[in-house]
């Protein structure tokens, strides 16, 4: 008796599901964010320094600088813009090193993923912390301190532009300077001391006009200088402008400036960004 057997029915092949080049950004920077918050130091220092040296320097000082305008609220906008210079360019130029070291660079370059993607969670990162910590400073502000917020659609575009602009040219030199660093050790030794003398020259911590005139030199070549001043013109009131170097909040300089720096950081991140530390090639 012969028996047969039917064919077997071929069986369809799940179709693959595709990601899209945006989707796959969202989910790469939901990733670094997601690292971001499950380290408690980064959190802390990010989030909370800047708060802290409002809170301290409130007790300290609370004469006025000009009428209208006490030194409190001076400090708040070198504040802002410092900590967006630190969620951008000093985390990355800390962090960046110590994936490297890991060999997280040198798995991920060696994955399909287009190489964008990892810095376009990057970008996302310091985006969503930026936001975060500036809320953050802006509700103790208003709350504690009687910042005045905004008052006009043209103020608070204002604030948006130098906030982007600054963020950018940060972002891209803090992906620029993890490259100078050999180790992951290393790191934090070359970007905080940058970022510290970055901080007494800008006119963060002092009134950028009473600082030797070198000093303010020195920091007109950097960006954060700038976040600073374009800042001011958002949160102190008109007449401040005056007490500015250039006799007015130069928004047009400003722009310049930081828009520059935007070019030179992608210049430096395109010619010295290392995916592998050198003792590995």
């Amino acid at each position: 008796m012969t028996t047969t057997t039917k064919p077997a029915t071929p069986v369809a092949a799940a179709p693959v599901r595709r990601i899209g080049p945006g989707a796959l950004a969202l989910r790469q920077g939901r990733l670094e964010i997601t690292q971001f918050l499950r380290s408690r130091e980064s959190v802390v220092f990010t989030m909370g320094f800047p708060v802290i040296m409002i809170l301290i320097f409130a007790a300290i000082f609370n004469d006025e600088i000009a009428p209208g305008v006490s030194y409190t609220q001076y400090f708040i906008t070198g504040m802002i813009a410092t900590g967006l210079m630190t969620v951008s360019f000093q985390n990355l130029g800390i962090w960046i090193p110590i994936e490297r070291d890991r060999g997280v660079l040198k798995r991920y370059r060696g994955t399909p993923m287009p190489k964008w993607v990892w810095f376009a969670g990057k970008v996302l990162m310091v985006v969503a912390i930026g936001i975060a910590e500036t809320a953050v400073l802006l509700a103790v502000s208003v709350a504690l301190f009687d910042l005045d917020l905004p008052a006009t659609a043209a103020t608070w575009l204002t604030f948006g532009w130098v906030s982007v602009l600054g963020v950018t040219a940060c972002t891209l030199c803090g992906i620029a300077i993890s490259s100078l660093a050999r180790t992951a050790r290393s790191g934090s030794a070359v970007v905080t001391p940058v970022a510290l003398v970055l901080q007494f020259i800008s006119g963060v911590f002092f009134v950028f006009t009473e600082l030797p005139s070198w000093m303010q030199q020195v920091a007109a070549l950097f960006p954060l200088k700038w976040m600073c001043q374009g800042l001011r013109s958002v949160f102190l009131p008109e007449s401040f402008g005056g007490r500015e170097p250039g006799g007015s909040f130069e928004l047009d300089r400003v722009a310049l400036v930081l828009a520059a720096w935007c070019v030179i950081g992608l210049v430096l991140c395109l010619t010295t960004f290392r995916w592998t530390t050198k003792r590995d090639g």
